[in-house]
């Protein structure tokens, strides 16, 4: 797994739009993460980062941001989204319900997005948190979810972390 220390967090200004070239070049920057600062319009319409994003189970969704790890040598997508409602305590979102809205989110939203801007990750990881928190962050009472898929066929094949 990945250690928040090895990452380096690009400046807005050295983010730019993936091409094929550049989702090459993400591939060989080895221990980057690259913060995508991108609007999502086009793949959800003026979806970006900051907006609620439905799901199945109806439970308030806001993206947090899209980042581009290049650790250990593979391209992962993370789409990183606060849900403030989840939980394990009665009356929160649980992971069996939340799970359903990350392969919804998967599919909705990270399939279009790869598409869109010609990226060929090994995988897309799918987080919720309850609140904000800094990528690779542990914060002790913070609730977290996290789903990682393959993408085969434009379809999200789960994968098991």
């Amino acid at each position: 797994m990945y250690h928040s220390a090895t990452h380096k967090i690009a400046r807005p200004s050295q983010v730019k739009r993936p091409t094929q070239e550049g989702a090459a070049r993400y591939k060989r920057a080895r221990g980057r993460v690259l913060v995508v600062a991108a609007s999502l319009a086009g793949v959800m319409g003026p979806a970006q980062a900051g907006s609620l994003v439905p799901v199945p189970s109806g439970q308030p969704v806001e993206l947090s941001n899209v980042l581009l790890d290049t650790n250990p040598g593979e391209l992962w997508v993370r789409f990183r989204f606060i849900a403030p409602k989840i939980g394990s305590t009665v009356g929160r979102i649980t992971y069996d319900v939340a799970v359903i809205d990350m392969e919804h989110l998967c599919q909705t939203l990270a399939v279009p997005y790869v598409a869109q801007h010609a990226l060929d990750p090994a995988r897309v990881v799918i987080s919720f948190s309850d609140r904000p928190l800094a990528f690779g962050a542990t914060v002790p009472d913070a609730t977290q979810f996290f789903e990682a898929y393959r993408l085969e066929q434009s379809q999200c094949i789960w994968e098991g972390l």
